[in-house]
């Protein structure tokens, strides 16, 4: 038995408002959930995008709270990869680089596929992958 796949994925960033902007406004994900101060969560696909503040999901649960999720966090910057055909990378760094995100890599792995990478105003390394990269559709 092993997990169908992942439903949501989370990167952390302490301005949220910032991180709307990127992941909301720039790339157009639709924001489905808002607590200030604490997360905002994106619609990605079949998935879920989370952005937490790390410094208020370091802290347990109220004692009774109607949501027990454990503390957790990560500092310093992470990863996430959104996945992109070859057609739509060309507008993806075309429509980056016009908004005046620097690309910080662009090239071919071993198998052909091609990778973009910028970085969130969080610092967090967001890549845009062709599928193939990982030997899928």
């Amino acid at each position: 038995m092993q997990p169908g796949g992942v439903l949501e994925t989370a990167v952390y960033a302490e301005d949220l408002a910032a991180a709307e902007a990127f992941y909301g406004g720039l790339l157009g994900l639709e924001p489905v959930l808002r607590e200030p101060g604490r997360h905002v969560f994106f619609r990605c696909g079949a998935g879920m995008l989370l952005v937490f503040d790390p410094g208020a999901t370091a802290n347990p649960p109220a004692p009774g709270s109607r949501l027990p999720v454990p503390p957790h966090g990560a500092r310093g910057p992470g990863h996430l990869c959104f996945r992109a055909s070859a057609a739509e990378l060309e507008d993806w760094t075309a429509r980056l680089a016009a908004a005046g995100v620097a690309i910080e890599a662009d090239f071919r792995w071993p198998n052909g596929a091609r990778s973009v990478y910028v970085r969130d105003p969080a610092g967090n390394s967001v890549e845009f992958a062709e599928p193939r990269l990982w030997g899928l559709d």
